[in-house]
């Protein structure tokens, strides 16, 4: 898909880049020309598949395994993806689970996950942006920040906990060249998204299917290409939220 926008000579990281809406954000990063760091934490196979394809294609890219929720982990992706193409312009804060609300574990695995680690991650890259007085970074929210949701509330509160991270970042960022956009997505054909249509959700979607991943990599091109939107939360949900 040619989405018109120009990123050679940026470097981008999307953590859990490997597959589902990652995946797809990741090569679309690529065909715009951006280098492209493939974070994943198992299915090391699907992450140096992604790498091989955007290679092919005459790109750069790199895998890099990190369990983004530690600190310890993600200081050490940091190095690498530095080492690898250079210093980060583009964060994409993609990692994630849905875990039914099961007990305390579950509910903290959640928020490490989801909510943690993106705070992890903009905190290690931010500083580098605004020295260089560019960057973007997008957080992958879900329409159950807003909503019920059908998962639990342990993701529906590291959902909403992501979009008020991304304000909060967003105001004290703006004034170093630096972007905070968060995407919530509705439910999307991918492997988290597959239960959610055995359920028979798309009879409540007005646009009659599931999100594809590429609308929803869509979505984040255009706040990357934009330089004067911040703190915003963009929906791809095919007009479920309007119900």
């Amino acid at each position: 898909m040619d989405f018109g926008v120009d990123l050679s000579g940026r470097s981008a990281l999307v953590t859990g880049g490997s597959r589902g809406i990652g995946r797809a954000i990741t090569l679309a990063l690529a065909g715009c020309g951006a280098a492209v760091a493939v974070n994943y934490v198992a299915r090391e196979a699907e992450a140096e598949a992604v790498v091989e394809r955007i290679r092919s294609a005459g790109g750069r890219a790199t895998a890099v395994r990190a369990d983004v929720s530690v600190a310890a982990e993600v200081a050490a992706l940091a190095g690498q993806v530095v080492r690898d193409l250079g210093p980060v312009d583009i964060l994409v804060n993609n990692a994630g689970i849905a875990l039914a609300d099961a007990d305390e574990e579950a509910f903290d695995r959640t928020l490490a996950t989801n909510l943690k680690s993106a705070w992890l991650c903009t905190e290690a890259f931010l500083p580098g942006m605004r020295a260089r007085r560019w960057g973007r970074i997008v957080n992958m929210s879900s329409i159950a920040a807003r909503g019920a949701g059908a998962i639990g509330v342990a993701y529906n509160a590291s959902k909403a906990g992501l979009e008020g991270l991304t304000r909060g970042y967003a105001a004290r960022a703006a004034c170093d060249g630096v972007t905070v956009n968060a995407i919530a997505p509705g439910p999307t054909d991918t492997e988290m998204g597959a239960p959610l249509a055995a359920a028979g959700v798309v009879a409540r979607i007005p646009m009659g299917r599931m999100g594809r991943t590429e609308d929803v990599a869509q979505a984040t091109i255009l706040v990357v290409a934009n330089d004067f939107m911040t703190g915003q939360t963009i929906a791809v949900n095919g007009g479920l939220a309007l119900l």
